[in-house]
């Protein structure tokens, strides 16, 4: 029974956690989105989502390899989860992208979250082979009841699409979605 208990642990942290970066995956993040959003749109109480993504991590791959490119990503994932409150979630979304959940967030604390993850990735060295390397990151962030969507999946897209804000606005920055960005929703 104790290893049939240990088993199940196992399979339970598989199926939530990203092994990578040990942080929750995106079917986790989908779960909780769900229980937040409905809690968030039934009570009008504030929701933000902030993605994340790591400036010109292609090149970090094509100058130091995958290994030292996961090592980066988890560096990341651990300054992302030390970065926010209990009660917020982190996410990696997919690749060198992460996003986060922030339930009860405000937008100007959410933006003040976004802005101070961004600044201590900006001063954190980080190790690869035998340099030391400085990165960045482009945020962009969504918010309810702000933005006034009652989906989910549309709360996700405006992150996203803030964060592509980010990238063309020339990246190590944090963007608040805009409806002029809105273009497919």
């Amino acid at each position: 029974t104790l290893k049939h208990l240990r088993r199940f642990s196992t399979i339970k942290s598989i199926a939530i956690y990203d092994t990578l970066t040990d942080i929750y995956n995106r079917r986790y993040f989908e779960e909780k989105l769900e229980i937040e959003a409905g809690k968030s749109f039934y009570s009008g109480s504030p929701l933000s989502i902030v993605m994340v993504d790591i400036d010109h991590f292609k090149k970090i791959n094509d100058t130091f390899g995958h290994t030292e490119g996961d090592k980066i990503l988890c560096g990341i994932a651990a300054l992302l989860k030390r970065s926010v409150r209990k009660e917020d979630t982190v996410a990696r979304y997919g690749g060198e992208e992460f996003i986060l959940i922030l339930p009860e967030a405000g937008l100007e604390r959410c933006c003040m979250i976004a802005e101070r993850i961004r600044r201590l990735v900006e001063g954190t060295s980080f190790e690869v082979g035998s340099a030391q390397i400085n990165l960045t990151i482009s945020l962009g962030i969504s918010h309810f009841p702000t933005h006034q969507t009652r989906s989910k999946e549309e709360l996700v897209k405006m992150a996203d699409q803030a964060l592509y804000q980010a990238k063309r606005g020339g990246r190590n920055r944090v963007c608040i979605f805009h409806p002029s960005q809105d273009k497919e929703i």
